[in-house]
């Protein structure tokens, strides 16, 4: 078994983790040449051991999907045309009747639910969410699966029904319900699961969408919701497909993303009208979409495995410091670090923890609880994982009793 001391003593000579697997897994940061933005403005850069956090400005895009978004900022094109030729390639990819780029995953949201409730009527696309006039207007969801992300839905006017049993969905299906909606990271919570769930809304004939914002990794995800039956799927395209964080994707039936064309750009006068995706993001996310398909998901995973190992030992390496690596089941699908201690031995709680690491330089960013320090390493440049160790092994190191 490795030792800890000569683990810690290997960091300084230990090759990049990048590097060392396949040369395709990683995007290095390149050297700034030109202006230095950043700096000019004083806003501080860190290194991303938090993940895939709007906040944070979620992930940096693949070298594939910057040549594709560069090479569309060049020449002008028709909008409906390239979602129309972008759409076909995204479903042929992944399997489904029809995609869209949107706006992110909470614009797919929004343009999926006015997709259910106008279809293709111009009329109805102009009124909601003011008047409703004719169109159904509530959303049936578990209790378990209300976050805040639903806001997009009610953007068009719908009142969501909170329900937990399927008796109680059941009962409350009517001649008003426009959708059943589902929280992808929320299914080990509800008390109806996919299956059960899919079969109400088949029985009822009710549309179904799920959200699956932040559900890649694994790459079946991208088409195991669509196969599985529901109506809508919604991905961020900032996460973990790497492409433009103010993109995603829409997938599903042929007719509901014809719909929810209806009410996005560039259609004016309609609720989707602000969530514009322009030709670069629209072609990025094609690009991104085909690079993430094609790469080594197998290195990728062995390589965060590593990487976090390598912190969790640096900072257990400190005497009353432990680690446990976790991959959360459903969203953010990646091997994590959780680093605790006893307050009696290291005298400082998570929070200045996290604080020091943010406040230090390199600035980084973490995650975690009152408890805890939470990392992950699938967003860092290869070789910042040993900053990483270095920093949080210092940190705990002179705040010992």
């Amino acid at each position: 078994m490795t030792k800890r001391r000569d683990v810690i003593k290997g960091l300084a000579t230990l090759p990049m983790a990048g590097v060392a697997a396949s040369g395709a897994l990683a995007s290095p940061s390149e050297k700034i040449s030109g202006r230095d933005y950043f700096k000019e403005l004083g806003v501080r850069t860190f290194i991303n051991a938090a993940g895939t956090y709007t906040a944070l400005t979620a992930s940096f895009m693949h070298p594939e999907v910057l040549d594709a978004y560069n090479y569309a900022s060049k020449q002008y094109v028709g909008l409906n045309e390239l979602q129309d030729k972008v759409g076909e390639r995204i479903a042929e990819l992944l399997k489904c009747e029809a995609a869209m780029v949107t706006a992110g995953a909470a614009s797919a949201i929004t343009l999926g639910t006015a997709g259910v409730l106008t279809g293709d009527d111009a009329e109805k696309a102009v009124r909601i969410p003011t008047d409703m006039t004719g169109m159904k207007t509530e959303v049936i969801s578990q209790k378990s699966h209300r976050v805040g992300y639903d806001h997009a839905m009610r953007n068009c006017g719908v009142k969501i029904i909170e329900v937990e049993t399927r008796k109680e969905m059941e009962a409350a299906i009517n001649e008003n319900t426009a959708m059943l909606w589902f929280l992808n990271f929320a299914n080990p919570n509800g008390k109806i699961q996919y299956e059960e769930f899919l079969e109400i809304a088949k029985k009822h004939k009710i549309p179904t969408m799920i959200d699956c914002a932040a559900d890649v990794p694994p790459v079946e995800n991208l088409w195991k919701y669509t196969q599985m039956g529901f109506d809508l799927v919604c991905f961020s395209g900032g996460k973990g497909l790497r492409g433009p964080q103010s993109a995603g994707l829409l997938l599903g039936r042929k007719d509901l993303i014809k719909a929810a064309r209806r009410n996005a750009p560039p259609n004016g006068n309609t609720v989707g009208r602000g969530m514009k995706v322009n030709k670069e993001e629209i072609l990025g996310m094609m690009a991104a979409v085909e690079a993430y398909l094609n790469r080594d998901h197998q290195a990728e995973w062995r390589l965060w495995e590593s990487q976090v190992k390598l912190i969790g030992e640096a900072a257990s390496s400190v005497k009353g410091v432990k680690h446990e690596i976790h991959v959360p089941e459903i969203a953010n699908h990646v091997p994590s670090l959780r680093i605790s201690w006893n307050e009696k031995a290291v005298k400082i709680s998570p929070n200045d923890v996290r604080t020091a690491l943010r406040d230090g330089h390199p600035s980084i960013e973490t995650v975690g609880g009152s408890d805890n320090i939470g990392i992950t390493t699938w967003m860092m440049n290869p070789g910042e994982e040993r900053i990483v160790a270095k920093r949080i092994k210092e940190i705990l190191e002179a705040a010992k009793a």
